[in-house]
């Protein structure tokens, strides 16, 4: 048997747990409750202490159960936990699971309206009395509802140590300032702290106390860091059509359009339009990447699958735009509101034929917001649709982060020629066509519509063509293009966000770890854990496809490399087995695909049954 990489749960004879340990709350969907949990999340901030959240939520209806889980690690880990020792079970329809699912030793806070049998003598049970709590605040009843679930906030106050001034000024967060909404939300706040003061006896080993691990960080979710980098990028056209998990992507792009603002005018230098589907926005990004703006969308799975033709005609055409996929599980529709990262080679491979996409694979907010910003310069310099793969977990949830830095170079638009350097270009050339690699790197020169030049003009194509832009059904022609085309993509490499490495050890005492995105935290921490078990590792983490020689070294340095993604098929392991000639049976595939966050105790069974 596996050991418990949290040994919390194992006993109840410790003296105090502090600052290390998860709660997680079960509610309705619709009742309001992930304001009740942001001002739990934000208070431990607050505190200083290290935070993280998962928010597990349905799909379909209001009223269905949802799960958000709270983590606080005085260490810093935000990966999400695979043991929970604190249950709020405030949704009756899944409280039996609730209670049946904790770890011996564990704690549940319960309505005290419910009258619940105590089906566990190995947990301690807190009842609250909801109604009577409720039954002393003077609430419209409009709000009534969704406030109540701060009667939870109130009793996870008292019992597990978080300072009533600290509650009020995480509602004040949430509210943006306002003191009004923050008020009527504290008065429940504070009858329920008072009510569990004076009648619950503590008797758990569970406490948070003020740390200092928090200062100077921010708590942000990832499609925000996102919208924010793609404005500091310079996106100058958005089309896109609504999709869990990444319409909020687009949200934030229009919350904080006063960023780019016409200091003439005072309007947006950003047009956003809501297009009929994802075909139609792919389409709008089409036509705007090839008019020069800087384009891009938001979408997921589904609406990649819709995307595929017009992306084929953009690689093709070599017309750059940006697509954000937040992906969630499927095939089909799936499970909306569960991650995944099952699109990748979906997304590497995308349109028909013989094609090759860039695809970016940011590991945390930071680098949602750096690879923002990238992706535009990338996709102008390689003139080529550029995707970048997050997933629900990264893009929905909050995370604790250092603050963005802002963009350490000026924008890049490639090899665009206007009307002075169009002219330097024939001087120098005698010459220029569009699709005619001159620096040896793959990349033709390109103009956009409405240069000032009467030799500017050019047929943009997605059929077959020559390097003249001239329409050929000719072999030889098509062979040549594409052989351009995939210099490109050599050129891309030299450009793309570099590996992360981490290898201290001799590769042949150590094993390897791969993996991407939202992978990285529980990576990090089962690290630890096969540490203190005397296992050494080195690490690789891909932040980008194609795939540069550092990763398959990484791969044929070492004796044995366990690959570990969050997608039921090992994508990225088949990814790597494409690329690398020589034999690689001694590399492992910890595919997961079980619809949540990883978690660094399952990394950890696996690799202890595969070694």
């Amino acid at each position: 048997m596996a050991i418990d990489i949290h040994p919390n749960a194992e006993s109840t004879q410790q003296r105090s747990v502090v600052n290390d340990f998860a709660l997680s709350v079960a509610t309705k969907n619709g009742s309001g409750s992930q304001t009740s949990n942001l001002v739990i999340i934000r208070s431990l901030f607050r505190m200083g202490i290290p935070v993280s959240g998962k928010n597990l939520f349905p799909s379909n209806i209001k009223g269905l159960p949802t799960w958000y889980t709270i983590r606080a690690s005085k260490d810093g880990y935000i990966a999400r936990r695979a043991t929970t020792e604190i249950a709020v079970a405030f949704n009756q329809d899944t409280a039996a699971e609730d209670i049946a699912n904790l770890p011996s030793g564990g704690v549940v806070i319960l309505p005290k309206d419910w009258k619940w049998g105590q089906s566990r003598t190995d947990v301690t049970y807190y009842e609250v009395p909801i109604k009577e709590i409720m039954s002393q605040v003077d609430i419209p009843t409009d709000f009534k509802e969704r406030i109540t679930n701060m009667v939870y906030v109130g009793a996870v106050c008292h019992l597990f140590g978080i300072p009533m001034d600290i509650a009020y000024q995480a509602l004040l967060d949430q509210f943006n300032g306002k003191k009004k909404p923050a008020q009527m939300n504290y008065d429940v706040i504070e009858l329920a702290y008072k009510w569990s003061q004076a009648n619950l006896v503590k008797a758990d080993p569970f406490t948070f106390e003020a740390m200092n691990a928090t200062a100077g960080k921010i708590l942000i979710e990832g499609n925000e860091a996102s919208a924010l980098g793609s404005l500091f990028g310079g996106v100058t056209v958005v089309a896109w059509y609504p999709i869990t998990p990444s319409t909020s992507v687009v949200d934030n792009i229009l919350n904080h359009l006063e960023l780019r603002k016409d200091p003439v005018s005072g309007k947006s230098t950003v047009g956003v339009i809501q297009a009929e589907d994802e075909l139609a926005a792919i389409g709008m990004l089409t036509g705007a990447g090839w008019a020069g703006a800087r384009a891009m969308t938001a979408t997921s799975g589904p609406g990649i699958s819709l995307m595929a033709e017009f992306t084929g005609l953009a690689y093709f055409a070599e017309i750059p735009f940006v697509v954000w996929d937040v992906t969630r599980t499927g095939p089909s529709t799936g499970l909306p509101t569960r991650t995944s990262q099952g699109d990748l080679l979906f997304l590497h491979f995308l349109s028909h034929g013989d094609t090759q996409q860039i695809v970016l694979l940011p590991g945390s907010v930071k680098e949602c917001f750096e690879m923002g910003w990238q992706s535009f310069d990338l996709a102008e310099a390689i003139q080529t649709p550029v995707f970048i793969m997050s997933d629900l977990d990264l893009g929905m949830n909050l995370w604790m982060s250092d603050p963005f830095e802002y963009p350490d170079k000026p924008i890049n638009r490639g090899k665009t020629l206007d009307k002075i350097s169009l002219e330097e270009f024939f001087a120098e050339h005698g010459e220029w066509y569009r699709f005619k690699d001159y620096d040896d790197d793959g990349v033709g020169y390109r103009t956009v519509p409405g240069t000032d030049h009467p030799r500017a003009a050019f047929f943009t194509r997605g059929t077959g063509h020559n390097e003249k832009a001239v329409y050929s059904e000719r072999g030889e022609d098509w062979v040549k293009n594409l052989q351009r085309i995939r210099k490109k993509f050599e050129t891309a490499k030299k450009l793309l966000p570099a590996p992360v490495i981490d290898a201290p050890n001799s590769p042949d005492e150590a094993i390897g770890l791969i993996s991407y995105g939202s992978n990285d935290p529980a990576v990090q921490e089962v690290r630890d854990a096969l540490t203190a078990q005397g296992i050494k590792t080195n690490y690789l983490r891909v932040r980008a496809l194609p795939l540069v020689n550092e990763v398959t070294d990484f791969v044929l340095q070492h004796k044995r490399v366990y690959v570990i993604e969050n997608n039921f098929d090992g994508q990225m392991h088949q990814i790597l087995r494409m690329n690398i000639a020589q034999d690689s049976t001694h590399m492992i595939s910890l595919a997961c695909g079980d619809t949540l966050p990883m978690t660094a105790q399952w990394i950890y069974d696996r690799i202890k049954e595969n070694s």
